[in-house]
C-alpha cells in the first residue's frame, strides 16, 4: 500500500529532544513548513529559547513546550497525558531524544544500561502507544535509531541494544500501521555533529583515561551537519520512506555488514577507507 506525500502545512507535530541538535533543526524545519509544534525536552531553559527563536523567526507559529525527563516512566506517562490534553490529533510524532553511554558491558552498571534503554527505547514505545489513538490516516511516526542500530561496536552494548530494539519495533510497527494509512520511518544517522558524545554518561568503572578515549572515539564519528540531517529526515517523511540512512558513515557499514559480516573493528577500518576514497572521488 502506498501513501500520499505527507502534508506538513497545518499538521500537528510532536518532537522530543527539541532543545538542540537535530531536534531543534527539525522543529525549525517544521515551523517553516507550517506545522503546529509540540516540543519536548528535559532542558527547560534551552527548550524555551528554541521556542522563542522559532516564534520570532516564523511569526504566527504555534509552539508549545513540554519539559520531561524521559528516563522516568512516571514522567513519560504525565507527558503523554499533557500532550493528549493539548491536541485532539497527532499528525507527526518524532521520537528523536536519545542518550549515549560510554563503557564496555563489564564497565557499566545495570542501572546505566536501564537508563539508556528507558530513554532510547522505552520512552518512544510508551509515547507511541499513548498517542497512536489520536493518529488518523495520513499520520506518520519517525523513530531515530542510529548507525549503531545497524552494527554493534565495542563499548556500545547498551546504546546498540536500545537502537537495535527501536529499529525492530519500528519495522514491525510499519507492517501493522501501513494498512491503516499511517507511515513510519526508521532513521539511522551515521555521525551527526551534536552534543551526544559530550553529554554521554560514563560507566562507573572507567578510569579518567578510559573516559577520555571513549568520548574521543565516539566524537570523531560525529561530522555530519545536524541541520542537513534534519532536512533529510523531513524529506523522508514527505516521501513516506520507511528507512533513512544519513551519511556515508551509515551507508557504507550497512552495506558491508550485510554482504560480509565481520567484527566492527574490521568493518570500521574498511568503512573508513571507503569513505575517504569516496571523498577523493567526489573532489
Amino acid at each position: 500500500m502506498s501513501l500520499r506525500p505527507f502534508q506538513f502545512s497545518g499538521a500537528t507535530a510532536i518532537v522530543t529532544g527539541a532543545a538542540g541538535g537535530m531536534g531543534e533543526h527539525l522543529a525549525r524545519g517544521l515551523a517553516e513548513r507550517g506545522s503546529t509544534l509540540l516540543l519536548v525536552d528535559r532542558d527547560a531553559g534551552r527548550l524555551e529559547g528554541v521556542a522563542a527563536s522559532i516564534r520570532s523567526t516564523f511569526p504566527g507559529s504555534a509552539v508549545t513546550t513540554f519539559v520531561a525527563d524521559l528516563a522516568e516512566r512516571d514522567a513519560v506517562e504525565r507527558l503523554a497525558a499533557d500532550l493528549l490534553a493539548a491536541t485532539d490529533r497527532v499528525d507527526l510524532l518524532v521520537n528523536n531524544a536519545g542518550v549515549a553511554l560510554a563503557g564496555t558491558f563489564d564497565q557499566i552498571s545495570l542501572d546505566d544500561f536501564d537508563w539508556v534503554m528507558s530513554i532510547n527505547f522505552t520512552a518512544p514505545v510508551r509515547l507511541t502507544y499513548h498517542l497512536l489513538p489520536r493518529m488518523v490516516p495520513g499520520a506518520h511516526i519517525v523513530n531515530v535509531s542510529s548507525l549503531f542500530g545497524l552494527v554493534g561496536p565495542r563499548g556500545q552494548t547498551a546504546y546498540s541494544s536500545s537502537k537495535f530494539a527501536l529499529r525492530g519495533f519500528t519495522e514491525a510497527l510499519r507492517n501493522e500501521l501501513l494498512p491503516r494509512g499511517i507511515g513510519t520511518t526508521t532513521v539511522h544517522p551515521g555521525g551527526i555533529r551534536t552534543d551526544i558524545a559530550r553529554n554521554a554518561r560514563i560507566g562507573g568503572n572507567l578510569s579518567g583515561v578510559d573516559v577520555a578515549r571513549a568520548q574521543a572515539d565516539f566524537d570523531k564519528l560525529l561530522t555530519f551537519p545536524a541541520e542537513r540531517a534534519a532536512e533529510l529526515m523531513l524529506e523522508a517523511v514527505k516521501a513516506r520512506r520507511p528507512r533513512l540512512l544519513i551519511g556515508l558513515s551509515a551507508k557504507v557499514p550497512d552495506v558491508v555488514a550485510r554482504l560480509a559480516p565481520m567484527s566492527f573493528g574490521t568493518l570500521e577500518r574498511g568503512a573508513t577507507r571507503l569513505v575517504r576514497l569516496a571523498g577523493k572521488v567526489r573532489r
